[in-house]
């Protein structure tokens, strides 16, 4: 019988002048899919400077995309489209699925559960240290997530179509948040397995202090403008206030914090208000975004 999707799961990560975490992570792709025909791998490029580009074009198996800028998370979506699979799985560039037995598990997992729009993977170091966010539960089990981690997560390919993929404006940072919103307002859930492992190597880049001041804090801002209604948005704006500006004075970055709060609400934002529901599973974004609970780290 004939199926829609000949690929059952596509792998598509993003690469910015990292040409050796690229490298490890195609190599280790490579041999993890090496006898599989329902696997596909794509790999975006944002326009990077050091060759990686060249060496994208050269390994057969991988389907390159190359940018002529850096579209930020942007440049994902190119390869989102691309994907034939019945799934996505979503890597970064230095970050790979522990073994094929994860590939595995997540298939399983989504043709075996229709409710289920998004498995996140357990983020873990080299060392197989947790690597734990407040995006996902704090402990070993298979639970309900709040949300998930970026650089390991698995997603219906028509739901993140319906949903319109990342969020482009968005360029960096917050966008993991949009789609779990997204998702759960289309009636699907989103499922942590820590047996769905994805090893990040976590290598830091060289992002100015700027970066981490300005898209947090713009992007934030229209999260809440979309998702919360009043009196609650107002609440959590003024805390995203202190919080950012309480960064920016730590960063020495006060005239980039004042452009994220102009952009941000120069932008027309179009309301979708979360249910009480989905507020109630997704409060650790609440909690990130309401000072008292910074202050005091209150749970």
């Amino acid at each position: 019988m004939t199926t829609p999707y000949p690929i059952k799961l596509s792998i598509v990560f993003l690469n910015f002048n990292r040409i050796e975490e690229t490298r490890y992570t195609v190599e280790k792709l490579l041999r993890m899919v090496s006898d599989r025909s329902d696997v596909e791998i794509i790999a975006v490029d944002n326009n990077s400077e050091d060759g990686t580009a060249e060496y994208l074009q050269n390994q057969k198996g991988v389907q390159s995309i190359l940018l002529k800028t850096n579209d930020g998370i942007a440049g994902y979506n190119e390869g989102f489209r691309r994907a034939a699979g019945e799934y996505i799985l979503v890597l970064d560039d230095d970050s790979c699925p522990a073994d094929a037995k994860t590939l595995d598990l997540l298939i399983t997992l989504l043709d075996d559960n229709p409710g289920t729009g998004v498995v996140a993977c357990h983020i873990e170091t080299p060392k197989g240290e947790p690597q734990w966010k407040w995006h996902l539960p704090q402990e070993f089990r298979f639970a309900v997530s709040p949300f998930f981690v970026g650089c390991g997560f698995a997603i219906r390919r028509e739901l993140f179509e319906q949903i319109g993929w990342y969020p482009g404006k968005f360029f960096i940072y917050q966008n993991e948040i949009d789609v779990s919103f997204k998702v759960r307002q289309q009636g699907y859930e989103i499922y942590y397995h820590p047996d769905c492992r994805v090893i990040h190597r976590g290598i830091p880049s060289e992002r100015p202090g700027w970066r981490c001041v300005y898209y947090p804090t713009r992007n934030t801002i229209w999260l809440i403008q979309e998702y919360y209604p009043q009196p609650m948005a107002s609440y959590m704006l003024f805390s995203r206030f202190l919080i950012g500006l309480g960064r920016a004075v730590c960063l020495r970055q006060l005239p980039t914090f004042w452009k994220a709060i102009r952009d941000a609400f120069a932008e027309p934002v179009s309301r979708h208000p979360l249910s009480p529901e989905i507020r109630s599973v997704t409060t650790p974004f609440w909690r990130q975004n309401s000072i008292f609970h910074q202050l005091f780290k209150w749970t």
